[in-house]
């Protein structure tokens, strides 16, 4: 389960579950808090190796996907030191077990469309204890009084190859490039290279660069549904 809090209301600004713990289960869940909530400057993390690179000044893909729309990374120094987010889980651990069970939910997509109303209920609804109101309405005060630091997603052309598992590949002296069990033809010239983009929908997409935020992008294929 991926779980997101804002630190100063305690809302829930994310939470889903994901068959594992992947960069593709980051990528749909993140953009997906930040178009609903905004973007922030920093997130809370641990040393996880999604989050942080071993070598000094390296970034890892979630990392370097922050830092295009300009979001950084804190790491907790300790287990203990991320109590507020341990919490949050603690009371899903806590509800979701029975709750699914007395509830007959054993899929992950039926279970995600409860998890989102239990989400807002609790955001709305339930006093938070150190708080002593809903966490809601201790956002909803941040924001009137301006104590928000939180800014809207910019409109990125980039914005769905950001927030996918990007590769570079080499097209081959035939003109084309492997997609998943095919060889399919790029108009590049051999040996080019590009970039094939995995997206958290299943579907596959190929640049003619990375992401650059002084260009724009250039679709060189794609296979999304229509």
């Amino acid at each position: 389960m991926l779980n997101m809090l804002d630190d100063c209301s305690r809302v829930f600004t994310g939470s889903k579950l994901y068959e594992r713990e992947l960069l593709l289960a980051y990528f749909d869940f993140l953009p997906a808090a930040f178009l609903a909530h905004g973007r922030p400057l920093q997130l809370y993390v641990d040393y996880h190796s999604i989050f942080f690179a071993q070598q000094p000044d390296a970034l890892t893909q979630l990392g370097w996907a922050l830092k295009f729309y300009d979001i950084s990374l804190r790491y907790a120094p300790t287990p203990q030191a991320k109590g507020k987010i341990e919490r949050g889980h603690q009371f899903w651990q806590g509800r979701l077990p029975p709750y699914f069970a007395s509830e007959k939910i054993s899929e992950i997509e039926e279970a995600n469309q409860h998890l989102d109303r239990l989400r807002h209920h609790r955001n709305r609804h339930e006093v938070h204890r150190e708080l002593r109101q809903t966490p809601q309405r201790a956002w909803n005060t941040a924001k009137r009084e301006n104590r928000s630091v939180l800014r809207p997603v910019p409109r990125c052309p980039w914005w769905a190859y950001v927030w996918s598992l990007r590769v570079p590949l080499k097209v081959g002296t035939d003109g084309r490039v492997p997609i998943d069990t095919e060889r399919l033809r790029i108009e590049r010239p051999p040996h080019t290279r590009v970039v094939l983009c995995l997206h958290t929908s299943g579907h596959h997409s190929v640049l003619a660069s990375s992401p650059d935020a002084t260009l724009l992008p250039v679709l060189l294929f794609t296979n999304r549904p229509k």
